[in-house]
């Protein structure tokens, strides 16, 4: 099992480890010739990560402790600005981009907060997959089956190996469609989504501002929360764990079941059964509106006239560039009007007030966070067919939460040394505290069954 935050806050306040000691180890594991760490990192900052933990580890003499993250080592993923530094988002094109003039909000919290930054994370060139294949800088491999080679999921690929090979305790990531939720689940961790407007994107390179959020890659929901916390600037509060008993939980029936493989169906199955041993009560539910979202988006996306408006000036000079799938990708919102866009905003409203009045009257949504296991790498690297169909499957449950403006957490729901199935638990916006609460309980109960 992954060591969580609070965990070794405790060694660290007991004496028994060192912020250096942590630091030095989680470098030791991110620069192995042997491991995954040239594929994890786009930059890895040793220097300047030591000089904080020796930092944290003068102050904690002093008795002075900023946070629960104080001392920890912790990877954000490349598409946050760091002063000095370019801001990549795993491209090639903005290596020689002008190095950022501050740190991205969230970071300057992090390290107001005691983190210790090992390092900027791979990821899907500009955040535009839910696979997380990145041509430019290698692809790291799920810590399930490296054997066969499979992908971690994206887009914050390299923040969940950074996280299960021990090369940070936490992850920060972003979440535009799933880029949280998706390698949580592909890897075996718990990941949060929370509602958008709760951490600032200032300093963030984007992908769609009407759907962007950012959040934390750990090992338990408490840990996410103590992260949240500090990225949303909030203190750290922790809510308390919920009662499951006479909670009520809907499982939508539209869409979400649609294409599970029998791996996942099965974990899902026995994890709501282990629910409703714990006293909670389950209910299958019709939500017509998840399937009209195909049709809402017939003339296009948010995430793709966004980050056309974004990128068109790069693609009509320096599209060889571009990994070419994603590059395609962008160049589709070339084809939205203005008049589409907006029609979109309208529809969204309409789609979110109806959907929340449908779930109004339970706790939460419960779903599998991705349909299917984690694929090959190598199937997806040479067959365009095969990528483009399991992107679509990948987004399809995390991205209905984006564009309901909710808050959702991805826990992981497979027994022991079988392939990592990830649990979606979801709610409307505003009721992040609610669903970390849960989360919680729902954590506990899913470990009483194995």
């Amino acid at each position: 099992m992954l060591p969580t935050i609070e965990a070794l806050a405790a060694e660290l306040a007991a004496g028994r480890t060192t912020s250096v000691e942590l630091t030095r180890a989680a470098l030791a594991r991110a620069e192995d010739p042997a491991g995954e760490g040239a594929r994890v990192f786009t930059r890895i900052h040793a220097e300047r990560a030591l000089a904080a933990a020796e930092a944290s580890d003068t102050l904690r003499a002093a008795g002075i402790v900023r946070s629960p993250l104080d001392g920890l080592p912790l990877s954000v993923k490349d598409l946050f600005d760091i002063a000095g530094e370019p801001t990549t988002a795993g491209s090639v094109l903005l290596k020689d981009a002008p190095p950022a003039a501050r740190n991205a909000l969230v970071v300057d919290r992090l390290i107001a907060a005691g983190a210790v930054i090992v390092g900027r994370t791979n990821m899907t060139e500009f955040a535009y997959s839910g696979l997380g294949l990145n041509p430019h800088y290698g692809t790291p491999c799920n810590a399930w089956d490296r054997t066969t080679g499979r992908i971690p999921g994206g887009s914050s690929s390299g923040a969940a190996v950074s996280v299960t090979d021990g090369m940070a305790v936490a992850a920060i990531g972003s979440d535009t469609g799933g880029s949280v939720r998706i390698p949580s689940a592909l890897c075996g961790l718990t990941g949060f989504k929370p509602t958008a407007r709760r951490v600032s994107m200032e300093g963030v390179l984007p992908l769609s501002t009407a759907l962007d959020s950012i959040g934390p890659l750990a090992a338990s929901v408490r840990c996410c929360a103590i992260v949240d916390a500090v990225l949303a600037g909030e203190p750290v509060d922790l809510p308390a764990p919920a009662e499951l008993a006479d909670r009520v939980f809907a499982i939508p029936t539209d869409v979400v079941l649609n294409d599970l493989d029998d791996t996942v169906a099965h974990s899902f199955d026995a994890a709501v059964a282990r629910l409703e041993a714990a006293g909670a009560r389950i209910r299958r539910i019709a939500v017509p509106e998840f399937s009209q979202l195909a049709q809402l988006h017939a003339r296009g996306t948010f995430t793709a006239a966004e980050a056309w408006a974004w990128h068109r000036g790069y693609l009509e000079t320096r599209a060889a560039e571009y990994d070419p799938r994603v590059g395609s990708r962008i160049a589709v919102g070339a084809r939205m009007s203005a008049a589409d866009l907006l029609d979109l905003m309208a529809a969204r409203r309409r789609w979110i007030a109806a959907v929340e009045a449908r779930i109004a009257g339970f706790d939460a949504l419960l779903m599998p966070t991705v349909p299917q296991v984690a694929p090959r790498i190598d199937t997806l690297v040479r067959d365009e067919e095969a990528y483009f169909r399991a992107n679509g499957l990948m987004l399809r449950n995390p991205t209905l939460i984006n564009f309901l403006d909710g808050c959702a957490l991805s826990l992981p729901c497979h027994a022991p040394g079988e392939a990592p199935v990830g649990l979606m638990l979801a709610a409307a916006g505003g009721r992040d505290r609610h669903i970390l609460a849960l989360g919680q309980a729902i954590e506990a109960a899913l470990a009483a069954g194995r």
